[in-house]
């Protein structure tokens, strides 16, 4: 097959790289592989089991059109100063033009019009305060709530217009290995089951999201393609009751808290904060499971969970961050039989696990059914460890009850981002006619900085 652009991999990035190639009147023919399926046919079966039931070949909630953040729960931030390091490659100012841009595209196919975390200076100034006493800095960030069932109709009609615009959509393949020439990429092999086909390209777009990251990795290693050690986040998904959060869910809607905890002094954030969510379970390829957490617009629960990230950067030696994370996480699912780990905070402080009873006890009720109570100390990493107790402390003056006994902490959260690639700012790599793009490239950490770097590719291309 021939093509003037193959892209790889139809999340965000991929998506708006191929949305505003069309916009821009490029008669290009454009052809995005996907590993998964459609947004029409990605079904989690845990709706009717009640439990993850590890799907194979891929996960439903990580794999397919739209990707992981999008399917999950849909938050778009539209501050350049959230969702990575992308601004510093182009600019702040271009950075902070394209999320305003892309956000248009966004409204055009369905995104609710109402913003959260706007509006409120008075009670705004007042959490500030109470952050900087803490020691932690608060970031102003406005936030565009697509929801998780809203999010999938969003989606679905942005790959209708792809389908309508002539873009070969190619579900189902997964991209085994880059077509090499030298130092030109003259496109992909892909694979299904025992078919295997090349797709011949001018332009090779990867944007295979976190899910990706350890595979790209090992093409720029194999390929020579010019990279940096990247940052692996390794935290917990932290959940208590709507009551203690009740303030910040309503004056922020998402509480973006940063702190440089003692005596490590290394950078704890929160992230991808729910009011009224959903702690949720997902599986890796290599039978890893992961907690993370959605919202939806209109079915509510009684708690908000929240993501407490700890970064890790490494030096040399060491060049395999993302092997590392993975190793934290399979020993924390070896504790939990193969499911995520739950633990109270408070046992955690008092150097005890958690018992099944206690959970049933409490006043937080887990919204994970299946998370298994236990020890999560066990398989955490010290220095981790002692970065999220304090950081929640502190966290604790910001939101009182924060940090209470019965406040639930699940693990392993964790966020994986490919060695950083090295491109100019034309978002070229080393490797002609190569471009990389999304959290794959370890540029971009989030639904809206994805998309706006894609629509910068996009431009770029046509």
């Amino acid at each position: 097959m021939k093509k003037d652009v193959v892209i790889v991999g139809a999340g965000p990035a991929g998506i708006f790289t191929a949305i505003e190639m069309i916009r821009r009147g490029s008669r290009k023919s454009i052809a995005i592989v996907e590993k998964g399926q459609p947004i029409e046919k990605r079904r989690c079966p845990k709706a009717v089991t009640n439990k993850c039931v590890s799907c194979r070949p891929y996960c439903h909630i990580t794999t397919g059109f739209s990707g992981a953040g999008a399917f999950s729960d849909g938050k778009l931030s539209l501050s350049c100063e959230v969702g990575g390091d992308f601004p510093t490659l182009i600019g702040a100012d271009k950075a902070q033009d394209l999320i305003d841009y892309t956000d248009k595209i966004y409204l055009e196919f369905g995104a609710d019009n109402h913003v959260e975390g706007v509006g409120n200076p008075d009670e705004v100034r007042e959490i500030r305060k109470r952050a900087i006493k803490a020691g932690l800095k608060l970031v102003d960030c406005p936030i565009r709530h697509l929801g998780t069932e809203k999010a999938q109709t969003l989606y679905l009609a942005l790959e209708n217009y792809l389908r309508d615009n002539d873009v070969e959509l190619i579900f189902g393949w997964e991209c085994e290995e880059l077509i090499m020439d030298g130092e030109t990429c003259l496109g992909v092999s892909i694979r299904k089951g025992e078919q295997v086909q090349e797709i011949r390209a001018e332009h090779t777009v990867v944007a295979t999201g976190r899910r990706g990251a350890d595979w790209l990795e090992r093409l720029c290693a194999e390929h020579g393609i010019a990279h940096q050690p990247g940052t692996v986040d390794i935290g917990v998904r932290v959940e208590c009751r709507n009551e203690v959060m009740e303030e910040v869910n309503r004056v922020l809607y998402e509480s973006k808290l940063i702190g440089y905890p003692k005596p490590f002094k290394n950078k704890v954030r929160t992230f991808c904060q729910n009011p009224g969510g959903f702690v949720s379970q997902e599986n890796y390829d290599n039978d890893l499971a992961v907690v993370n957490g959605h919202s939806y617009k209109d079915l509510k629960s009684d708690n908000t969970n929240v993501s407490v990230l700890c970064s890790h950067n490494f030096s040399v030696p060491f060049n395999q961050p993302i092997a590392y994370a993975q190793k934290v996480g399979e020993l924390t699912n070896m504790l939990a039989n193969g499911h995520i780990l739950v633990q109270r905070f408070g046992d955690i402080l008092d150097g005890k696990r958690t018992w099944q009873k206690e959970l049933s006890q409490s006043n937080v009720r887990p919204t994970l059914p299946d998370a298994v109570a236990g020890d999560i100390t066990a398989a955490m990493p010290y220095r981790a460890m002692i970065n999220i107790i304090n950081f929640i402390q502190a966290v604790d003056v910001v939101v009182p009850g924060f940090a209470s006994t019965e406040t639930l902490l699940y693990s392993p959260e964790l966020k994986f981002y490919s060695n950083r690639v090295k491109m100019d700012e034309e978002l070229s790599t080393n490797v002609h006619g190569l471009h990389c793009l999304g959290d794959s490239s370890g540029w971009t950490r989030g639904l809206m900085m994805a998309s706006a770097m894609g629509v910068l590719m996009g431009r770029k291309l046509a």
